[in-house]
């Protein structure tokens, strides 16, 4: 017996897409106002955080139990069921709060986002109903062996009726906040699965190894996998997965990270304006009595709100055409439709990066060197945009939007990184 076939005995069948449920979800305005305060709290502490490096588990904790983290799960099983738009718009909101924090639940809204897509398999109903009592979902799929781009070294292996998992992953963002991780993994065939694991599983090592200089708080860490122990009923394999067909998955992974570049950005605004409103001290070349009253400070913060309110609008846009892809899962559209929201989500990504990164570069237009204080903790919106910025390199985006409009080329859905190919051996690739 394969181990494909082995496992696929005691698995169910990928789950048909799942839409919209009775009763209607909540709309925006209402949501936001739920989670306000919480939201508040967050930002509070923030800049706290950042200068202590203390890792958000209570704020985590704060948002799954204010029912956050089952945003999009659907109403059915104790969710909100907030469609894409809101849940991107509230995404926003909360990388406001502190960017840190939607990233380091991307994973988490993955999963979810997997089942409702249809492209996780099993019934959906023991996971969304942990998810709406609180669980947190972390993420272990990126390595840096010195297996080819596409492959992977950990490995999950089928023994006497259980199974094996063994490995080490980097990058492992939001698992040290998780309940459970979702693990990718190669299989003693050449396949791929996923496999999902207690975070306080027997042999799992969660290291608080993130060195970056931006998004410190994300716990995007190293992982180590010592002969772990799974159950059968949580090993996935993936079918005719990693091939590079198109799937929603990709832009809405990215567009995660935009909502918290974006909030970045609204959250550089926001203390650029109050830290020019609280300064009471001029330059002798200024124009105003004030530096809230000196017309070219005005001029910067103008500016600087223009360029949040485009990078806003450019995620937004790009939610709006992943959500009319997903909402045409399983119709003759839904290719046509996916490609397009890629091919959105790319040209957001590439303004937004230019608009928060500037905008976290000319806050420090507004004030002198006072605005340099660690207290204030203003450069944390420039290292938070620019390591947001640092994922899927804008380089790379840029071309392959180049190279699909002059040439017709297909956009890239599935990303990895490894040592360079050898002998033209076709590797597969990973989400």
């Amino acid at each position: 017996m394969t181990f494909a076939s082995a496992v696929s005995a005691d698995t169910a069948s990928p789950t048909a897409p799942m839409h919209a449920e009775s009763p209607a979800a909540p709309p925006y305005a209402e949501l936001r106002e739920r989670f306000a305060p919480v939201l508040a709290h967050i930002a509070e502490g923030a800049v706290e955080r950042d200068r202590t490096r203390r890792l958000p588990h209570e704020e985590v904790r704060a948002l799954a139990e204010a029912g956050f983290t089952a945003l999009t799960v659907p109403t059915s099983y104790g969710g909100s069921g907030a469609d894409i738009e809101t849940f991107f718009r509230l995404l926003i909101d909360l990388g406001e709060a502190d960017s840190n924090l939607p990233q380091l639940l991307r994973a988490h809204f993955a999963f979810v986002n997997d089942f409702l897509i249809g492209i996780e398999e099993g019934d959906p109903a023991d996971w969304f109903t942990r998810i709406a009592q609180g669980a947190v979902f972390g993420n272990a799929s990126h390595e840096r062996s010195s297996a080819v781009v596409g492959d992977l070294a950990t490995t999950v292996t089928a023994t006497d009726g259980e199974y094996r998992l063994s490995g080490e992953k980097h990058y492992s963002t939001g698992s040290i906040f998780a309940d459970w991780i979702n693990v990718s993994a190669r299989t003693p065939d050449g396949g791929r699965a996923r496999v999902t694991v207690g975070s306080t599983a027997a042999g799992v090592d969660i290291r608080d190894d993130w060195d970056g200089f931006g998004q410190i708080l994300t716990g995007s860490g190293s992982t180590l996998f010592t002969d772990v122990s799974v159950p059968a009923t949580h090993v996935r394999v993936l079918e005719g997965r990693g091939d590079g067909a198109p799937t929603t998955q990709t832009s809405f992974l990215q567009l995660v990270l935009l909502a918290s570049l974006a909030g970045a950005g609204r959250a550089a605004l926001r203390d650029g304006i109050d830290f020019v409103r609280s300064r009471t001290r001029v330059y002798s070349q200024g124009s105003g009595a004030s530096a809230a009253a000196d017309p070219l400070v005005q001029q910067v913060v103008g500016r600087l709100s223009a360029k949040v309110a485009s990078a806003q609008d450019a995620v937004l846009a790009a939610a709006r055409a992943l959500a009319a892809a997903q909402a045409a899962v399983g119709t003759e559209d839904h290719e046509r439709l996916t490609d397009a929201a890629e091919l959105r989500t790319v040209q957001a990504q590439i303004t937004a990066v230019e608009d928060v990164l500037s905008v976290t570069t000319e806050l420090f237009e507004v004030g002198g060197a006072s605005a340099t204080s660690r207290g204030r903790s203003l450069d944390r919106h420039w290292r938070n945009a620019r390591t947001l910025s640092s994922h899927n390199p804008v380089i790379y985006q840029e071309r392959a939007i180049g190279d699909r409009l002059l040439n017709g080329t297909d956009l890239l859905y599935f990303w990895s990184t490894g040592q360079e190919r050898t002998g033209g051996t076709t590797q597969t690739a990973s989400r």
